[in-house]
């Protein structure tokens, strides 16, 4: 997509937050789009960036935003912006998602809120971009119905890295019958100030609240097809699908490791080096249409016998693909392998920022 120096304007909400922060930092030099608003909380508005945000990235404030003056988060105050990302707490960012898309604004959301909506699709952008068609009929809904205005939302932070290799495998050998998920979940998934570092410094906490629940349910919702008349989501019920997940949360910064078992419906099952060579082989639109943040390897296969690391892996193409690696026999289900994604990249701001690159190239966004 040639924009000839017009980029497209967009807000943020949430822009003071952990993920609002990514987002700034990814859109700041994007070739497509450019910050034009920066919504947060009430007592934030009327101010400069630069002076309300207790900003905790390695990188510094980009120039181009540190006067930006802080709106609320209400549509009459991002006049000119066609397109928001939305990095608010749940607390707050059901409501407010919806006022932006009843104002006609494309809204692309790292919330949990809409994910459960039946006509909102939960899109992982190296997975599930065909569910992109939902948006006119999800359109038809509404009184009165937008032009431009839509939800989309991207998937929880350990459900976004292990569907990338199970789409994959599913695309390569048919249907999962059965997975088992255990993961290992680094403190940044839990936003700032976080995890209290009595509870994590030398410890490991096995439970996340809610994050069971939502991983098992999630990866139904991205892994299944839509209904014939493109009005729904299957959630995986025309084959079946068992998910069992354990989410523990781990003394990690950045990066979620997940060790995964699977059990194919087709029998015999594949081999591990079949297994191998399908991952290696997979590709996605997001590679297809050429967007800009996507990677070059949506998956990266590893050879070596104590890889993938969180350290050493986590920000492999920017943090924009996942890793995998461990691929072998298990004498349980049929073949299992640990897989890591980095939780605050691909994870987060990462895919709202593939999925709008993508409504883009494929005309739900008009430029």
């Amino acid at each position: 997509m040639d924009f000839q120096d017009s980029r497209m304007p967009l807000g943020v909400l949430g822009a003071t937050g952990t993920v609002g922060q990514r987002f700034i930092l990814l859109l700041s030099r994007h070739p497509y789009f450019q910050i034009h608003a920066l919504g947060a909380s009430a007592r934030s508005a009327g101010q400069a960036y630069s002076k309300i945000v207790k900003w905790k990235q390695t990188s510094p404030i980009p120039k181009g935003v540190r006067e930006l003056v802080v709106q609320e988060c209400s549509p009459q105050h991002f006049e000119g912006v066609e397109i928001v990302f939305s990095g608010l707490d749940a607390d707050v960012a059901g409501d407010i998602e919806l006022a932006f898309r009843a104002a006609n604004l494309a809204v692309f959301s790292n919330a949990k809120n809409h994910r459960r909506d039946p006509v909102v699709p939960l899109i992982v952008p190296l997975v599930n971009t065909s569910h992109f068609s939902i948006l006119p009929y999800q359109q038809s809904l509404l009184n009165p119905r937008p032009t431009r205005g839509f939800i989309v939302t991207n998937a929880n932070c350990a459900a976004t890295g292990v569907v990338v290799p199970l789409a994959a495998l599913e695309r390569a050998f048919g249907p999962l019958d059965a997975l088992l998920i255990t993961t290992m979940q680094a403190i940044s998934g839990a936003g700032y100030p976080g995890v209290p570092s009595l509870d994590i410094f030398d410890n490991i906490v096995p439970y996340i609240s809610g994050e069971e629940d939502k991983l098992e349910w999630e990866v139904k919702k991205i892994l299944g097809g839509m209904s014939d008349d493109g009005r729904s989501f299957d959630l995986h019920t025309s084959t079946p699908l068992k998910v069992s997940a354990a989410c523990n949360r781990v003394p990690v910064l950045e990066g979620h490791t997940e060790c995964v078992s699977v059990r194919f419906a087709r029998r015999p099952p594949p081999s591990v080096e079949q297994v191998c060579e399908a991952l290696k082989r997979y590709t996605c639109d997001a590679q297809t249409l050429r967007c800009p943040s996507a990677p070059v390897e949506a998956i990266v296969v590893h050879e070596e016998q104590d890889r993938p690391q969180p350290r050493l892996d986590r920000d492999n193409q920017e943090g924009a693909g996942v890793s995998v690696g461990r691929v072998r026999e298990c004498p349980v289900l049929d073949i299992k392998f640990v897989v890591l994604a980095n939780n605050v990249a691909i994870g987060a701001a990462t895919s709202s920022i593939i999925n709008a690159e993508v409504a883009v190239e494929k005309g739900y966004i008009k430029v």
